[in-house]
Formats: structure tokens, sequence, C-alpha cells
């Protein structure tokens, strides 16, 4: 913080090396002797920082500096020489120093804005506030972060040359996946089957194998449809190896019990391990395929590592970060189910998403903690 920053309904909220300050990335670094060095953007920005303060906004600084121990330390020490040459301008700055929740776009920052504010009885008028940032999806700009940024948070947003010159909006793209581009498809395929199988039939127990991508729903459909039915959980999560997991289903089914196989089993010959031991024992066999992209995949693992509602996440156990390898894994090394693997059936589950407007919003942001 600089001076006492006030909590304030109006918020103007500013990136910093590029938009405030010129950007150092890329030209070099300052010697110990002459110490850390900044220069604003615009002669200009001082001045109109005073101005929008004056006006009754809550100036915020919003950064991703996610740099190595050294290189933070020297950026932290451009810090008071910035408030040094305000030093009429109250501000906070909120600085994401990993790949996590608190990265732009991920609106991490944001929240805890919006947490201080509220231990002062303050609630922030987006309609009234703005975030001004260079990484706008522009051509030869960087990356569209900032944008995305201010569209997640809902707040205007304008590039520096936009807001401090006055010059005209230019033209833009935000690449990278957003759930808008998902189609529109049926929950489970074919419909006209039953997810279960009648209990009058006497059928035997069963094995189901979940098939997917991290992060599809596996364990959420298994709650809905199977856990009130009586079906074992069988996950490497939990159990830590195949053989365990393998043997877990030998008891089940020994027991008499019916399970399902919630893991990603990627190929072939993993899923031969289970199709094996449910022959060995005389149950059948099914898989459920669930469809989805890596891209949604990783979307969803974002969602539920970092921005989830906080009254959704009370109610769940913690989900840690699903790393991307764990997805470039399965994608690299997935073999299509077929039912000639001794399955009596192969169902396709496609990804829908559930849950409250609030959820809906939170899911549908632009969540990304790498790329443009």
């Amino acid at each position: 913080m600089n001076l006492n920053p006030p909590s304030l309904a109006k918020v103007a909220a500013f990136d910093l090396d590029g938009t405030i300050i010129k950007s150092s990335f890329g030209k070099g670094k300052a010697t110990k002797k002459a110490g850390p060095t900044y220069e604003w953007w615009r002669p200009l920005v001082p001045k109109r920082l005073r101005e929008v303060s004056n006006q009754g906004f809550a100036i915020i600084i919003i950064s991703n500096q996610n740099l190595k121990s050294v290189q933070l330390a020297e950026w932290k020490k451009k810090i008071p020489l910035i408030a040094a040459a305000l030093p009429d301008v109250p501000f906070h700055l909120f600085a994401a120093t990993a790949k996590d929740g608190y990265r732009k776009p991920m609106p991490g920052m944001w929240y805890e804005l919006e947490k201080i504010f509220d231990a002062d009885g303050v609630k922030i008028d987006k309609s009234a506030s703005f975030y001004v940032g260079d990484a706008a999806g522009r051509a030869g700009d960087f990356a569209s972060t900032d944008r995305k940024w201010a569209i997640n948070v809902g707040i205007p947003f304008f590039t520096p040359e936009e807001y401090f010159l006055g010059l005209q909006a230019a033209p833009y793209k935000l690449p990278g996946f957003h759930v808008s581009s998902l189609p529109s498809l049926p929950s489970i395929s074919p419909t006209s089957k039953p997810i279960l199988p009648d209990p009058n039939d006497g059928a035997k127990p069963e094995v189901v194998l979940f098939v997917g991508y991290p992060s599809l729903g596996k364990s959420t459909f298994y709650k809905r449809h199977f856990q009130p039915a009586g079906y074992v959980h069988v996950n490497q999560d939990t159990l830590g190896s195949r053989p365990k997991c393998v043997k877990a289903v030998e008891e089940a089914l020994e027991k008499g019990l019916s399970c399902i196989v919630d893991n990603t089993n990627r190929d072939r010959q993993t899923r031969k391990y289970y199709v094996d031991a449910a022959k060995r024992l005389g149950a059948t066999v099914r898989c459920f395929l669930f469809q989805g992209s890596m891209e949604l995949a990783w979307h969803n693992n974002l969602y539920r590592a970092y921005n989830m509602p906080p009254s959704q996440a009370e109610k769940e156990s913690r989900r840690d970060l699903v790393p991307y390898a764990a997805c470039l894994s399965f994608r690299d090394n997935y073999e299509e189910p077929r039912e000639d693997e001794g399955f009596t059936e192969v169902r396709i589950v496609n990804w829908i998403f559930e849950g409250d407007e609030e959820e809906l919003r939170r899911w549908s942001m632009w969540l990304q903690i790498d790329g443009k």
C-alpha cells in the first residue's frame, strides 16, 4: 500500500509494466551499483493518476510478476520509488508471483480486493470502475490477459493508449479456450438405454470403467448415479496404485457387489487389468467414456482448484490443481475404448455444466495461468 488508501465504491485499476511504467522485460538487469530504476510509460501518467484519485476513485495496481527470486527481489525495490513519486496518490498494489488463481486473467486478486473493501463495508460499483492494461490482444501485444481479466471481473477495459492518450480502440482477438465454443450435446448417448441395469433382472455384479481426462465429471457422475445404487468406488488417487485398485475390484465382486473404476483408464492395456479380473469372477464389464477436449478438462481443473464460489467449495473436499502433464500424458497415450475389449457396451458421457447462476458465471470466465 501507498499511504492509507481508502476503500471506495469506484475503482480505477491499472496494470503496472507497459501501462503505468515502461516494461523492463528483455532490457537487461539493473546492476547492483546502479540499483533499480523505472520510467513512466508516458510523462503524463502521474498527473492522470492524481486526477482520477481526486475524482474519488480507489487506485489499484494489478500486476503479474512470476519471476525468479532474485528478479522478484529487484522488482520489489521499484515499488517504493514509484510510491515516492506519487506522494499524494494512495494506492493498493497486488502482484501475482506464481502461476495460480491470482495470476491474470484468473480473478483471484480482484477477490482479495473485494474482501478488503467488504471488511470496510464498501461494495465496489463495477459499472463505475475500470481497468487499464496493455495485454489487450491487439496486433503486436504479447498477450490478451489484461482484457480477459477485465471481462472476468466485469468492469470496463481500456488500453493505455485509449485511457492516457485518448486514441481510438484498436481491433483485437482473444485466443485460447472459452466455454462459449462448446457444442450443445446430450448428456449421455445412446439416450435410449438406462444408466443402471434393472435390479429386478437378477443381473450379476458388474464392473463399470470410466475413461476420460481428469476433471470431466467422472466422480460427480458416480455420486449421482452409481453411489445411491451401492456401487463400490475404486479410485487410484485414493488407493495409491493400480494393483490396489484391481484388488479392490476383486474384493467387491467376491462379495457380490458391483463397482466403479473411477480412473482415467487411458489405454487398452490399463483397462485389460480390470476386464480380466471381472471375467475371472464372472462379472460383466461396461465402459463409460467421458467425452471432452484437453482444453475443456484443463479449464474445469482450473475452475475447481481456483475459481469455485466459496459457498460451493466448502461443500466439497479440497481439490488441488491436477498437473498439466497429466492431461498431456492422457492425450499422448489415449486409445479409444471399444466393445471388443470385453465391454458389453460403451456409453458416451458429454460434459454438461450443472450449477447455480454464480457457479456458471465463474465457470464461464477466461481461465488460464499461462499462454496468451
